[in-house]
């Protein structure tokens, strides 16, 4: 590793506060001092944050790099990466990769076989999971949701069976529909909504995806928000229990799509719940 004070060469991933300035290592602020190159989601943000640290920019290159211009931008900073140089990496707001657009760039450092290292810190996913109250032993990030509600149902079928809790970023003008989807499609199953961690107007409600799905109906919350909801509860999948469940997916659905939901619902084989349907349409 490099020397105190001094950076090594190579593509230095460096997680940002998500809100309160302060939440940044000394490791990061001693490589946003001394890297060659910075780059940045966002420039403007950047800049902000070094100068609350006082950290100077110089006439160092501080270059923009965002989904809109990635494939433009990721031939000079890998310019920079094979001439033997640092660059040091900073998303819009906590820990770079984490569904943000540095992960291209390094994919191709590492294909280049140029030193990847990350400076950790602030992720609005570990910060949600703290405050968020919700069991933290096993958890699966699933980042952006579909915006269109049938594509979004789907992706929540397929978490349906995790076996953790789901964390979930979410636009503030779309919280109420996902909410309303994860309800339908989940069930009755705990969630939280944190909003503005770590900023002043910090906000964590808790209740049943119902519940909080009346609450945003007709609110659109500001700020950055990140959606907790609790694993399914272990199922009891009786006989009775299944054929509520058919009976009342086969009305509006498929045989193939029926089953596969009540499969995945209730947590049992696919080939039970199947049989079981083709049991009731001969009328067993």
């Amino acid at each position: 590793m490099a020397e105190i004070g001094r950076i090594e060469p190579g593509l230095h991933l460096v997680a940002v506060p998500i809100g309160t300035a302060r939440d940044i290592t000394l490791r990061a602020l001693d490589i946003l001092g001394a890297a060659d190159v910075l780059a940045a989601e966002d420039t403007r943000s950047l800049r902000r944050l070094m100068d609350i640290h006082g950290i100077a920019l110089g006439d160092r290159p501080l270059v923009p790099y965002h989904d809109h211009n990635g494939p433009a931008a990721r031939p000079r900073l890998m310019a920079a990466l094979r001439e033997g140089r640092s660059v040091a990496y900073c998303s819009e707001a906590g820990t770079p990769l984490i569904a943000d657009p540095g992960f291209q760039l390094g994919a191709e450092a590492r294909a280049a076989g140029v030193p990847v290292r990350a400076a950790p810190g602030a992720s609005a996913v570990l910060a949600a999971l703290c405050v968020g109250g919700l069991p933290t032993d096993r958890f699966f990030f699933a980042g952006f949701l579909p915006p269109k509600s049938a594509a979004r149902a789907q992706a929540l079928r397929d978490l349906a069976q995790v076996p953790g809790t789901l964390v979930i970023y979410e636009s503030p003008k779309r919280l109420g529909a996902m909410l309303r989807d994860a309800a339908a499609v989940l069930g009755p199953r705990d969630a939280a909504v944190c909003r503005e961690l770590t900023k002043k107007f910090e906000e964590v409600r808790r209740g049943t995806l119902d519940a909080l799905a009346g609450q945003y109906g007709d609110e659109t919350p500001k700020g950055e928000i990140v959606v907790l909801i609790d694993r399914a509860a272990p199922a009891v999948a009786d006989d009775a229990t299944l054929r509520a469940a058919l009976d009342e997916a086969l009305q509006s659905e498929s045989v193939k799509s029926a089953v596969k939901r009540v499969s995945e619902i209730h947590g049992v084989p696919r080939k039970l719940v199947y049989d079981l349907a083709l049991a009731m349409k001969d009328g067993g």
